[in-house]
């Protein structure tokens, strides 16, 4: 199978997911959308400079020339329309929804009240103020979407677990057997197929022949492969590593694990509440009380007015309607939607600089309200790559051990050689002579070094050769080692604990953090193991993706839940979570898709960091709402007497704005 056919049929990363291109329309790619984002960007930097220098025009045409109020709104429209046209068209779409009261909406209203202000007899023309409002709200969102950056568009990238060919055995009419190679899609059940050495097992099924290990690291995370004999299961999406295996197949391909996997990813996300950014839910609470009291307060003063002086409403309704078209243009919250956002921008700067990436506005604020953690063991918590833990020799000393061990497994690629090669560095220029290495499969590997035969394996092994082995204590993958047939010791191989995981647990406990998970692929003991060494109460071990995420689903709910994972088979679940985490340096890409969080470093302690920026992000965020409003309120009871003018209400909110602004850059220090 080449590989580059495999790019190509997915250059897009679209070619299965029709429903993305309704969404999208065009490709979903990240690069093609990172740039669109960017593009779009920067057309709205262009429109607020432009509407911002036209508004300045429009000014001095009012100020040195006698135009009639109608013509004048004329050249106000222009640079009002030119920065607001998206907004009015948001908020016409909201009430087409039955969704009304957010944001736009707030705007829309507001300045449109401005704007009619000035046709109100005896009344000052507030042409200006409508369009600066206007350029505010626009500057505000041109923050919230730098602060948006990046979304998660592909998943092409999990097409690496996706294997493109399967050999199927064929009986033609004389009765001879012959291999074909056929999409993996049109394989029926109860096939057999071939997965040779190097070859991705392209459906699950039952091994009727042969004996291999598997490298099962995209599934489940785990680095130590799988011995696979006759009768055992496979599931799709393992590597096959040593031997020629012959398959049963016992699901169609749509029903494979690996298939699986990429629906289970596409469709967690859609699970997921939609979560709204803080000034989206403001909003929705602002909106109605600001138009309902508005409403109020042109209707409910003249009607009492006539009743105790038997004067017609209508002589006192234009002053009452322009108090309340007065109230609405105060009650506009500028000084908010321009800070908040700043201040989200703030935090999540303030965050990347720390090598903290998160991936939006809204996900700082679930963070910092995050009460439970669910940990992924494997390259999460530990490193994710084997290595010598203990050498218990029997015989020899320990250097010897290492020493024979390494150069039996010189031309090995399973990782356990690696790990063993690594524990032994001097082994390469020792110039000890290795000859005649064969390797057993399911068992280990022979060979001879200098003069004596070294047996480097499992106990099978062991029993094979006649070496009385011992049992070790220790938790890991224990290897032993035979010299001429007599047991020499073992070495135990495991994946190792970070340095800070511990310290990290204990930092979530601080932060009141009430419940830790670690969720595992590996087997019990390991997965026992290490949460005694890292003081958590709650494990479950020997994992597939579709059981951790049934575990993370009923954690869901009420609970504010962070997933933080590292391995294709995470994805799902941190595409689940409230808020999904992904280790960045070493995470395989279809997690750091996924993820809401990335962790550029693979430090676990980044976790509460992260979360302790985005509390304060949000402290600051509602000091800067609970300061405006008081604002608000004080020139907003002013107005209803008719004491406040317009310009005190501009001024009031410029001057809410540049102390929103000045208490949001707080954000950027962490």
């Amino acid at each position: 199978m080449s590989h580059h056919h495999h790019h190509e049929e997915h250059s897009c990363g679209c070619h299965e997911h029709k429903h993305h291109h309704e969404e999208h329309g065009a490709c979903c790619c990240h690069e093609h959308h990172h740039h669109h984002h960017e593009e779009s960007q920067t057309k709205k930097l262009v429109l607020i400079v432009v509407a911002a220098i036209l508004l300045i025009g429009a000014v001095i045409i009012e100020k040195h020339s006698a135009l009639k109020t109608w013509q004048l709104l004329l050249v106000y429209l222009v640079p009002y329309l030119l920065v607001g046209h998206e907004t009015l068209k948001e908020a016409a779409e909201g009430l087409a929804h039955g969704e009304p009261f957010n944001e736009h909406f707030l705007m829309s209203v507001a300045t449109i009240g401005a704007l009619c202000i000035g046709f109100l007899p005896g009344a000052e023309t507030q042409f200006p103020e409508a369009v600066f409002v206007m350029l505010f709200f626009q500057v505000g969102e041109l923050f919230e979407g730098y602060a948006e950056g990046k979304s998660r568009e592909s998943i092409a990238h999990l097409m690496d677990i996706r294997p493109d060919v399967a050999l199927l055995e064929v009986r033609d009419e004389n009765g001879e057997v012959r291999e074909m190679t056929v999409s993996p899609s049109n394989v029926p059940i109860g096939s057999i197929i071939l997965v040779k050495p190097g070859e991705r097992v392209p459906l699950d099924g039952i091994v009727i022949e042969g004996r291999t290990s598997l490298n099962t690291v995209a599934l489940t995370g785990e680095s130590i492969p799988r011995e696979i004999e006759e009768g055992d299961e496979v599931i799709s999406g393992c590597v096959n590593l040593s031997g020629v295996i012959k398959v049963r197949t016992t699901k169609s391909f749509g029903d494979s694990t690996a298939s699986k996997i990429i629906e289970l990813v596409e469709h967690a996300a859609d699970h997921k509440s939609k979560s709204e950014t803080f000034i989206t839910r403001f909003a929705r609470i602002y909106t109605p009380i600001v138009v309902c009291a508005a409403i109020a307060l042109a209707i409910l003063p003249p009607i009492i007015i006539a009743i105790t002086s038997h004067l017609s409403p209508l002589a006192s309704f234009p002053t009452w309607l322009y108090r309340a078209l007065m109230f609405l243009v105060v009650s506009c919250p500028c000084a908010l939607v321009l800070s908040v956002p700043l201040t989200f921008f703030g935090g999540i700067g303030g965050a990347s600089r720390k090598g903290i990436l998160i991936k939006g506005a809204n996900y700082m604020d679930i963070l910092s309200k995050v009460n439970t953690v669910v940990f992924d063991k494997t390259g999460t918590l530990t490193h994710g790559q084997f290595a010598v833990t203990a050498v218990h020799p029997q015989s020899c000393d320990e250097r010897q051990l290492l020493h024979l061990a390494a150069h039996v497994e010189h031309f090995s690629t399973h990782p356990i050689g690696a790990a063993l090669r690594d524990a032994f560095p001097d082994e390469a220029t020792d110039g000890c002579q290795v000859s005649e290495v064969e390797e057993v499969s399911g068992q280990g590997i022979r060979a001879r070094v200098g003069n004596q035969v070294v047996c480097v394996g499992n106990t099978k092994m062991m029993e094979a050769v006649g070496a009385e082995w011992h049992p070790c204590h220790h938790t890991g993958t224990i290897i032993h080692v035979a010299i001429d047939g007599t047991y020499a010791g073992h070495i135990v191989i495991n994946d190792k604990v970070k340095d800070d995981s511990a310290e990290a647990i204990a930092q979530l406990r601080q932060m009141s953090i009430d419940r830790m998970v670690m969720l595992t692929g590996d087997q019990k003991g390991v997965a026992e193991e290490v949460a005694r060494q890292l003081n958590i109460a709650e494990y479950h071990a020997e994992l597939l993706p579709t059981d951790k995420l049934e575990i993370l689903s009923s954690l869901l709910s009420p609970r504010i839940t962070a997933f933080v994972g590292d391995g294709i088979n995470d994805a799902p679940v941190l595409a689940r979570a409230d808020v999904g985490i992904a280790m960045g340096a070493l995470g395989s890409d279809a997690a750091i898709e996924a993820a809401d969080v990335v962790l550029m470093d693979d430090k676990p302690t980044k976790i509460a960091l992260a979360i302790g920026i985005a509390r304060r992000t949000l402290r600051i965020a509602r000091q800067n709402v609970a300061f405006a409003i008081g604002v608000k309120v004080a020139v907003l009871l002013l107005a209803a007497f008719g004491l406040a003018t317009m310009w005190m209400a501009v001024f009031a909110d410029v001057g809410v704005t540049v102390l929103a602004v000045l208490n949001a850059m707080r954000a950027l220090r962490t």
